[in-house]
């Protein structure tokens, strides 16, 4: 949906599955769970059912079940948001800023939201105006846990009073229904919290950081990542504030990409 969004916003309504299908294989790939393989024909297909999308191709008579990707190629298939939806856009500026907040709000972590912006094409400034306030209970009591310091590196940098760069990230994310509760939070830094959402490391069951093979650089995979990993994070004050294993479990299979290094 974000995807058929943002080439509307660029003037585009009718899309090809050939042109689609590779951009939505990396959606899928960098935004969504690891699978041994990925299926691009899926979304394309089946947001049919939720009524804003419709297929220009033979294949469209067929009851509502699978369809193979090679059979959207080889008839040619392209698609497009329906004619109400397409008038709706038309005619309210605002709407598609406001879909795709619900989008985002619903699926993804905050940390995400400008990436998977850019990725599609759709002008963050219509979406991230939305963005609702979170509890700030949870984040005072994340920081307090970890003595406002990030979990993996320690960064602790303030401005006068006011702490800077340091956030509270949900182990298993809040639109995945994981709860505000300190054993399902850390404090990280906003570099560290925002590779931990794309799944570029995770914890093990001792707590300690685990890199993804998967993840590749120089100075900066070494510095922020390489000379932690095997290490244990920083243990928040009390035991009952300490990450709890399902969630990290969670993480583990929803979102960390690739497997763990040696």
């Amino acid at each position: 949906m974000l995807y058929a969004l943002g080439r509307w916003q660029n003037g585009e309504t009718q899309i090809a599955f050939s042109d689609a299908s590779p951009i939505l294989t990396e959606l899928l790939r960098d935004f969504g769970p690891q699978r041994k393989s990925y299926h691009p024909e899926f979304p394309f297909w089946h947001l049919q059912s939720d009524g804003v999308w419709r297929l220009d191709t033979e294949l469209s008579t067929r009851p509502r079940g699978s369809v193979l990707k090679r059979e959207l190629i080889e008839n040619n298939s392209t698609g497009s948001l329906t004619s109400d939806v397409l008038a709706a856009l038309d005619a309210d500026p605002t709407l598609a800023g406001e879909i795709a907040h619900r989008v985002l709000e619903g699926h993804f972590p905050q940390s995400l939201h400008s990436d998977i912006l850019d990725r599609v094409g759709l002008n963050a400034d219509l979406v991230i105006s939305r963005r609702k306030k979170r509890d700030p209970k949870f984040r005072d009591h994340v920081l307090t846990a970890y003595e406002y310091r990030c979990a993996v590196c320690g960064f602790d940098l303030r401005l006068g009073n006011v702490t800077v760069g340091l956030e509270a990230a949900h182990i298993k994310w809040h639109q995945a229904a994981g709860p505000d509760t300190t054993d399902n939070g850390l404090a990280l830094c906003s570099i560290h919290h925002k590779i931990f959402d794309l799944g570029v490391f995770t914890l093990s069951t001792e707590r300690e950081m685990v890199v993804s093979d998967q993840a590749n650089g120089s100075d900066g995979l070494e510095s922020v990542l390489l000379r932690f990993h095997g290490q244990p994070i920083r243990p928040a004050q009390k035991p009952e504030w300490l990450p709890d294993a399902r969630f990290i479990e969670w993480h583990r299979r929803e979102v960390f990409k690739g497997s763990a290094r040696s």
